[in-house]
């Protein structure tokens, strides 16, 4: 029998920085975002496939997860990662298989825009997490909502930061994902039980 193919689902996060943008600083609930990561990679890692742009905040995390499982599932995760910040990769980067190195254009916004195209095109995603983060988080919303109109959207708002922007803008809220912080059930119940 054929196995299934793994369902993608997309993560957009970051812990953000106080000196980058107060903006989103001042609604980051830190703790959040690290156990609302924790919790989507615990509930989404064991059958289906996680995609994200190596962050070196959220990076640490996801390995965290995989050494805690006890089962073979590195081909459940695929990490984008810019050669542009190659100087700047956490250790961790060396721990996942499928990392994707995408090329160094001429300056940093151009660099992660090919990052970003490559990792959402050309591949269908079944949901798109948004935790925390800052305007990377956004600009990769608006990206995931053009490329995967019909993808579940879910932004945690009660992470702050970007992800409560976006849940603020959106036009289908959840109360859930601005009020809950039992994250593993709203995964269960709000993704894994949806795709």
């Amino acid at each position: 029998m054929a196995r299934e193919e793994l369902k993608n689902i997309f993560l957009s996060a970051s812990i953000p920085l106080p000196e980058r943008d107060a903006k989103y600083y001042q609604t980051a609930d830190i703790i959040a975002i690290r156990d609302a990561v924790i919790a989507l990679c615990t509930t989404v890692l064991p059958n289906h496939r996680l995609i994200w742009g190596g962050h070196p905040s959220i990076t640490p995390l996801v390995n965290y997860v995989l050494q805690k499982m006890n089962m073979d599932v590195q081909d459940h995760v695929t990490m984008y990662q810019s050669k542009f910040f190659e100087k700047f990769y956490p250790e961790d980067n060396n721990k996942f298989e499928n990392v994707i190195l995408t090329p160094t254009l001429e300056d940093r916004d151009n660099s992660l825009r090919l990052m970003r195209e490559l990792m959402l095109g050309g591949k269908e995603f079944a949901a798109g997490i948004f935790i925390g983060g800052m305007d990377g988080v956004e600009d990769e919303y608006k990206m995931f909502r053009e490329l995967h109109p019909e993808a579940l959207i879910i932004p945690l708002a009660s992470t702050g930061a970007a992800a409560k922007f976006i849940y603020e803008n959106s036009i289908n809220r959840n109360e859930r994902f601005q009020n809950d912080y039992a994250f593993s059930s709203t995964f269960q119940e709000l993704l894994i039980d949806k795709i």
